[in-house]
């Protein structure tokens, strides 16, 4: 059976609620920290470093919940928004992949905003390029990630690591 490359908002949402790939493997954030709407192209080949790559995207409104408290009179969405949806596209491949367990994220090396989303915008397009990935006992993915709002390039993160486990209780 060929694996899925692109999800649609529904199934990411099933991802939210464990019906994707079940409850007790990595899931998806539910509404309003789940940052992506789908995702176009997922592959196990391609991507910088020839390892995998990830594309997804987020539709911008100004509706959204972000930009009335991120700030008053001056809408934004955080930063750290993006970089999260980053962090969970990269547990999402893994999960894909077949590892087990919940995601986590466990770091990063550089983070670099140049830019900024603003309500007026249209679309996020989150860009990722597996570096390495390990699965085995250890369940790991190290990516590098890059974030585009109507197809500038705003966002650069370097080895965004994200970890699955079979058990978080002393995480």
């Amino acid at each position: 059976m060929e694996k899925q490359h692109s999800f649609t908002r529904e199934e990411l949402l099933m991802s939210g609620r464990g019906e994707l790939y079940g409850p007790k493997n990595a899931q998806l954030p539910l509404p309003p920290m789940l940052m992506m709407d789908r995702i176009t192209h997922m592959s196990e080949e391609g991507g910088k470093y020839g390892k995998g790559e990830i594309i997804a995207e987020l539709d911008i409104t100004p509706d959204l919940w972000f930009f009335d408290c991120h700030f008053q009179g001056d809408p934004v969405m955080p930063g750290c928004l993006g970089l999260d949806a980053m962090w969970q596209l990269v547990g999402f491949y893994l999960c894909w992949l077949g590892g087990p367990g919940k995601g986590r994220a466990l770091g990063c090396g550089e983070v670099k905003f140049t830019g900024q989303v603003l309500p007026t915008a249209k679309k996020v397009t989150y860009k990722i390029d597996l570096k390495r990935v390990i699965l085995r006992k250890l369940v790991m993915g190290i990516a590098d990630a890059t974030m585009e709002v109507d197809g500038k390039q705003i966002y650069e993160a370097t080895d965004l690591r994200v970890g699955l486990f079979t058990s978080t209780q002393d995480f």
